[in-house]
């Protein structure tokens, strides 16, 4: 970094704190503070779930992934169609009922149970998965970009992992969900225009596409978008390599849970200033998604490629090449002086964008569906601060995770993300769809559900830790190396006829709150509002959607 990189970096955080301190006036209801005021437009709505969604976490790793096992992550990128779903069919529901947050709509659809057991859930998922990791996936980039900067890269790890978690909860603290709002659209902007230059710069000292093909396609298992069930004298559900039919099954239940249920990405929405404008920010926000598989998946195909032919050296680990400096080592190798400063203020921008956004959806968690229930009748004020007072919390917990996550995290940060959501998702995806579905679904069918799905993955992630670190075999080693992609399946399917069986058992008892929740019981206003709520150019929309995802998918099946 040379002090035209380091002005870069300065001018790009100039830009943020006006913007977080101009978002910071007049916030004084929690539909200011949580919401955005229920203003944002459409544009805005989509550029902030697409910088929500991309961390530095997903550059980092989904770069490593590129370089360590090819196109087969891919399919979680391809998620664009799932935010079609939601769309269409969740957000209608949501932003009709009004509510703040996805536990408050379960408690209009159920009961007050599932509202704490999943802002529970959630919040503690958060501060140990998503901040953690994001948190880590920034750090390293700091330790690799400026390894003698602070003294050693050792404290360049740790200056950049508290500089941008401080900073970042300050400016959500000040500025709540507006501020998140506007700051990404910038760092969206940023994000792309870093990125491509890697893809650009990359491919022409490599000599092109077909050269990137040709390297490739020496190694053509290895880096291929279909891999196959059954490896030779490995048994189907131990097979790891991502097998085609694992990631069919796994890839839905985990998209529909992140993209359609997560308060962290649902929230978007939410902050719309209407029916028409959240469903075309969700719209916006798939057409956005389409783009990851190009600037953040193929610059480390790219990479794996450069380092093949000698262009530039990734440093190995115990598995071979390391797949987390894959991504930081492109940035310090191949960019010229103030691009450079351009690309990591993009690396920070996805690392504080989406560190802003779980600060604030966890203060909101908290503020609304924990604290104002604990202590109702407060003034609007006052859960503001609250929620301030949340997020400083989360910033602290997150500080603390930090040398946890830092031993716990080898190579493959971006492996570790999915199979960690592979467990958590299966519960909550069957209980919203169930809930929006089958109107017999019940408050007690939706609580033993999360219950007893939340029970079973912690169990898997519990029994994989100790496996993990003990030379163990038998029964536990089995349910350790069974396929995680399987059991997210597995557990879903579980989950559901618990779910089914629960509701039948108990309707008497306990008949299911539906109230024009679900989609069989909608009234002919409810239709009619929703129905007006769309028009051509949103047909328009979905159609170059889900065309894009289907051409990108026929020509990556067989581009090697």
């Amino acid at each position: 970094m040379e002090t035209l990189d380091w002005l870069v970096v300065l001018i790009y955080f100039v830009l943020i704190a006006f913007i977080a301190w101009y978002s910071s006036k007049n916030q004084n209801s929690t539909k200011d503070y949580f919401l955005a005021g229920r203003h944002a437009a459409w544009y805005i709505v989509g550029a902030s779930l697409f910088a929500s969604n991309i961390g530095s976490e997903h550059i980092v790793g989904l770069a490593g992934n590129g370089a360590t096992s090819g196109m087969a992550m891919a399919h979680y990128e391809l998620h664009a169609w799932i935010m079609v779903i939601l769309a269409w069919v969740f957000v209608p529901f949501y932003y009709k009922s009004g509510v703040y947050t996805i536990p408050e709509f379960l408690e209009k659809r159920f009961d007050s149970r599932s509202r704490w057991t999943l802002s529970i859930v959630s919040l503690i998922a958060y501060v140990f998965t998503k901040v953690s990791v994001t948190v880590y996936a920034g750090a390293l980039v700091f330790m690799t970009l400026l390894p003698d900067t602070f003294g050693s890269p050792d404290n360049a790890f740790w200056v950049g992992a508290i500089t941008t978690v401080i900073l970042t909860g300050i400016y959500t603290i000040l500025g709540g969900l507006r501020a998140v709002l506007y700051t990404e659209v910038l760092q969206a902007f940023v994000l792309v225009i870093g990125s491509f230059f890697i893809t650009f710069i990359g491919l022409e000292l490599l000599g092109g596409w077909g050269e990137l093909k040709s390297v490739l396609g020496e190694n053509k298992e290895q880096f291929k978008l279909w891999r196959p069930i059954v490896q030779e004298g490995i048994p189907w559900w131990k097979n790891n390599d991502f097998p085609w039919l694992g990631i069919m099954i796994a890839s839905p239940i985990v998209g529909i849970w992140y993209w359609c249920t997560d308060q962290y990405i649902v929230q978007r929405t939410l902050a719309a200033k209407s029916l028409k404008d959240a469903r075309r920010g969700a719209l916006w926000g798939g057409f956005l998604k389409l783009w990851p598989v190009f600037i953040f998946l193929i610059p480390g195909l790219i990479g794996y490629a450069l380092h093949q032919k000698g262009f530039m050296e990734i440093p190995f680990n115990n598995s071979g090449i390391d797949g987390d400096q894959v991504f930081p080592t492109m940035v310090a190798n191949l960019l010229p002086v103030g691009l450079r400063g351009l690309v990591v203020a993009g690396l920070l921008s996805a690392l504080m964008s989406s560190l802003a956004s779980l600060f604030n959806s966890c203060a909101t968690l908290f503020t609304l569906d924990i604290y104002s229930k604990l202590k109702p009748n407060k003034t609007e004020i006052h859960y503001v601060n609250i929620g301030r007072l949340a997020t400083a919390f989360i910033v602290i917990c997150g500080l603390i995770w930090i040398p946890i996550m830092k031993a716990m995290a080898g190579g493959g940060i971006y492996k570790y993300l999915q199979q960690v959501q592979g467990y958590l998702a299966p519960p909550i995806t069957a209980v919203f769809l169930l809930g929006l579905f089958w109107k017999k679904t019940n408050s007690t069918g939706a609580f033993v559900g999360l219950i007893f799905g939340f029970i079973l993955g912690v169990a898997k992630l519990l029994i994989e830790a100790y496996v993990s670190t003990k030379n163990v075999e038998g029964l536990l080693r089995d349910i350790a190396d069974f396929n995680f992609l399987y059991y997210s399946g597995f557990l879903f399917l579980v989950i559901v006829f618990v779910m089914i069986i629960t509701s039948l058992l108990t309707q008497k008892s306990d008949s299911p709150n539906t109230n024009g929740l679900s989609y069989d019981t909608l009234t002919d206003n409810d239709k009619k509002e929703i129905r007006d709520s769309w028009n051509h150019w949103d047909i328009l929309g979905t159609a170059v959607v889900l065309g894009s995802v289907l051409g990108i998918y026929l020509y990556f099946s067989f581009w090697l």
